[in-house]
């Protein structure tokens, strides 16, 4: 490959942002087997692997498979990338404000976006509308997760919080909800009443598409 084309340079040249998803895969795959280079491999590793949100998801054993030529360090160097790039996310704030559905999916969407099954995790927030503790207290499949409203609302009575969003993500990127979904909300609607807890929102992450939210909010659709 001509010096001017190889990832390392033009990130040299032009900074790491410059760099396509395959031209960052690349720079970890180092080099290349028989017939390939390391920046074909990615491109092959991107298709394969259904794009660098999908691949992300993938574990290191996951990765070596799908593309001939990725051994055990560079799958393991890979899916490390993955994670700081997930711990990144989550660690940016230690206390955000969390005021709003696209503020609250600002936060979390990347980290969501990565999950393979439905997780349903629970936001508590203070007085100011800030994070005190997200807490998971359902896991599911690829296409549902079930819990009862006792399980949702313990931790924000253990910790004493002003308010609660729930948020659940959608692994396969449609946020809009399903009929289970709106009857949790309508559950979950009347329990908060009855216990007299701020029930903020019940939001459903999904990834981002055209000119679609990536994020459905039961709050802002007038469903809560």
């Amino acid at each position: 490959m001509p010096a001017s084309e190889r990832p390392r340079e033009k990130a040299d040249r032009h900074g790491i942002e410059a760099l396509t998803d395959a031209e960052l895969l690349a720079i970890f795959i180092r080099t290349g087997r028989p017939g390939k280079n390391a920046l074909a491999m990615a491109s092959e590793l991107l298709h394969t692997g259904a794009g660098l949100v999908a691949l992300s998801r993938a574990t290191a054993l996951e990765i070596r498979k799908k593309v001939s030529g990725i051994g055990k360090a560079k799958s393991i160097e890979l899916a490390a990338a993955f994670e700081i790039g997930k711990r990144l996310a989550r660690s940016r704030e230690e206390r955000p404000l969390l005021d709003s559905p696209a503020r609250i999916f600002e936060v979390f969407g990347q980290e969501f976006l990565s999950l393979r099954r439905e997780s349903l995790r629970v936001i508590l927030l203070d007085t100011k509308l800030r994070l005190l503790l997200v807490e998971e207290v359902a896991l599911g499949s690829i296409n549902e997760c079930v819990a009862h409203p006792r399980e949702i609302f313990r931790p924000a009575i253990i910790h004493s919080a002003y308010s609660l969003v729930l948020v659940h993500n959608h692994p396969s990127g449609d946020p809009q909800p399903s009929a289970a979904d709106r009857r949790l909300t309508s559950a979950l609607r009347e329990a908060a009443s009855m216990l007299q807890i701020n029930l903020m929102d019940h939001m459903i992450l999904g990834s981002p598409d055209g000119g679609r939210l990536p994020y459905f909010s039961f709050r802002d659709a007038g469903l809560l």
